[in-house]
């Protein structure tokens, strides 16, 4: 049956996305169309160009992910360092590590740009701080006076995954661009049409289905502000799961790392791949795709 992706970002919990979609390969499934963001990105560009599961696994545990945290010059300066870094470059860390393995990864498929790919087949949700809204790449790239044939897939995951202030952001034709994941980390919506799908979009999201539900407490001005910038990043997503993304999402939960743990061992990550896994085999015992457009796509 073929399926849409969509991929929730998470950094390096995003390696538990191994194990959901080797499931979905093994029970027969072919990829239609993939979106995703940060993370997610990596994973949906992954598959568009080709990959199978068993290969991204093998590229993403001998990825280094260690490197990523590659310093700008500024921020090597001792003692004030980061904090130099963070005034004149807006980040600490360059993406530059992430950038060129996956352009070589893609380079081995023969497919590097968007042009490469079939129209709509890859979605990369990133957001423009500069215009205060969500872009999806490459269908938005022509307001930048760029040709989204053009563009580098490689480019478009980098940017997707430039976590403010951690990241140094990254501009296209003057306008800065930071990960998507403060506007959209779950964009189950990407594929929605009006009237009955063809066929499913499944979405894969780091976190438990308890969560979505979770009540903030809040004590005093920070957990007050903590949660005022909580619902900025979710509310959005969660409109969407609320609505009918609960019942054709794979909640990959447990998952006890956060997503800036680059540094974790090869038995971490091994055990993402398989919490993964196991995530997407409970959901396949219950999903039935006619029976979600009963209930959803046809009142």
């Amino acid at each position: 049956m073929k399926v849409d992706g969509v991929f929730e970002g998470g950094g390096i919990k995003g390696l538990a996305h191994i194990g959901a979609i080797s499931v979905f390969e093994e029970e027969g499934y072919k990829w239609e169309r993939l979106a995703g963001t940060s993370a997610g990105s990596i994973v949906a560009a992954l598959l568009a160009v080709g990959y199978s599961s068993s290969e991204i696994k093998d590229l993403m545990i001998k990825f280094p992910f260690e490197e990523i945290e590659q310093k700008t010059w500024l921020s090597k300066i001792p003692l004030v360092g980061p904090m130099v870094s963070l005034t004149f470059k807006n980040g600490i860390y360059k993406l530059t590590v992430l950038e060129k393995w996956m352009e070589q990864a893609l380079k081995k498929k023969g497919k590097t740009t968007f042009g490469d790919l079939p129209e709509g087949k890859l979605k990369i949700v990133i957001a423009d701080i500069s215009r205060n809204r969500m872009t999806i790449l490459p269908d938005d790239l022509p307001f930048y006076g760029i040709d989204p044939d053009t563009f580098p897939i490689s480019k478009a995951v980098k940017m997707s995954s430039s976590i403010p202030f951690f990241f140094v952001p990254e501009e296209i034709k003057g306008y800065t661009i930071v990960d998507g994941g403060i506007l959209s980390n779950y964009p189950i919506w990407i594929f929605d049409i009006e009237g009955i799908p063809r066929w499913p979009t499944i979405g894969y999201r780091l976190s438990g289905p308890k969560l979505l539900n979770e009540k903030t407490k809040i004590r005093g001005p920070v957990t007050k502000a903590l949660a005022i910038i909580r619902t900025m990043l979710e509310a959005h997503d969660k409109q969407y799961i609320e609505k009918d993304g609960a019942v054709r999402t794979v909640f990959i939960s447990k998952i006890e790392v956060g997503a800036t743990d680059f540094r974790i061992s090869k038995k971490q990550k091994l055990h993402l791949v398989e919490l993964g896994r196991k995530s997407a085999q409970e959901f396949l015992k219950e999903w039935d795709f006619q029976q979600y457009i009963k209930d959803y796509r046809t009142k």
